[in-house]
């Protein structure tokens, strides 16, 4: 890996009544970040600023929500036309979002929209430990409606895919997590097992290195430990309570199958602490360490 290679990251300081602004300073003072990127911020406006636009630490804000979407937008920008080698984004506040008549839930839709990109998948990353997901923001009952064998098959090559492209992985080896317990013990729990078998069947025969289902109450300590490089989890809590038993303040989300990186703090604006000078900056710094470590990766190789 190539260690002397410092990336230019760019980073949002997110909403502005939030605590992304606090986290960014605290983290960008370090010496152990600047020893490792050159940091480029977006959106971080003065006190002021934020003043006379009517913006309140811990409260929602129309403004609040057009800043947090303005400097992602100069974010992307500065990422598509090559500026910055990977973004990493403090967190927003959806209700912000839409009443800056922003048409988008999140950064995920946000960024999709801004770079003409379908469908982008998220990836957990906490240690060892990285976690992939068939479903995100749905019920549970319509998560498990979407475990079917062409969806499951198709994520596997994506995911497969992405991996290489962006992670600079080649043929990782991806276990699928079981859906009912026991894996479904033969269709006396459930039979959803039966379209996962099916897809990694197909999939192992197209090329994708693949094991499962694997019961879910094993798969991501395996993981952990080594045997496999990512899980597909198959809903939203699946990998989330995985990754953030392991490592609360270390879990990271990175969005792949965009033209950039991008890694993302896993926590949100925490309005109830915002302005008190409290909030950790743990899971920023973490998410620039990932994100500097990818694009060494990609530059340099192993």
């Amino acid at each position: 890996m190539n260690h002397t290679y410092k990336p230019r990251i760019g980073v949002t300081t997110g909403d502005p009544a939030g605590i992304g602004p606090e986290i960014v300073i605290k983290t960008l003072v370090r010496q152990e970040i600047s020893d490792i990127c050159e940091p480029v911020i977006f959106g971080l406006s003065s006190p002021e600023h934020i003043r006379k636009a009517g913006v309140i630490p811990g409260k929602i804000s129309a403004e609040g929500g057009r800043l947090a979407f303005a400097s992602i937008s100069s974010a992307v920008e500065a990422a598509l036309a090559g500026d910055i080698d990977a973004l990493v984004t403090a967190p927003i506040h959806k209700e912000s979002l839409r009443a800056a008549g922003v048409p988008f839930i999140g950064h995920t839709e946000i960024l999709a929209e801004l770079t003409n990109s379908e469908d982008p998948l998220t990836m957990f990353e906490t240690r060892s430990l990285r976690v992939f997901f068939l479903s995100r923001h749905v019920s549970l009952r319509q998560a498990c409606d979407l475990v079917t064998e062409d969806r499951v098959y198709s994520y596997l090559f994506k995911c497969a895919d992405a991996m290489d492209k962006t992670l600079g992985m080649p043929d990782p080896f991806i276990a699928v997590a079981g859906l009912n317990p026991h894996c479904g013990e033969h269709g006396l729990f459930g039979n959803e097992e039966t379209f996962i078998t099916s897809a990694v069947t197909r999939a192992s025969r197209d090329g994708i290195h693949v094991e499962g289902p694997v019961g879910a109450d094993s798969v991501f300590h395996f993981a952990k430990e080594g045997r496999y490089d990512a899980v597909l989890a198959l809903y939203h809590d699946q990998g989330h309570i995985a990754c953030k038993t392991l490592d609360f303040e270390r879990t990271v989300s990175l969005t792949l199958g965009l033209p950039f990186l991008r890694t993302s703090v896993d926590h949100g604006t925490a309005f109830d602490i915002a302005g008190k000078g409290i909030a950790s900056e743990t899971s920023m710094m973490e998410a620039i360490r990932i994100a500097v470590k990818y694009c060494r990766k990609n530059a340099g190789g192993d």
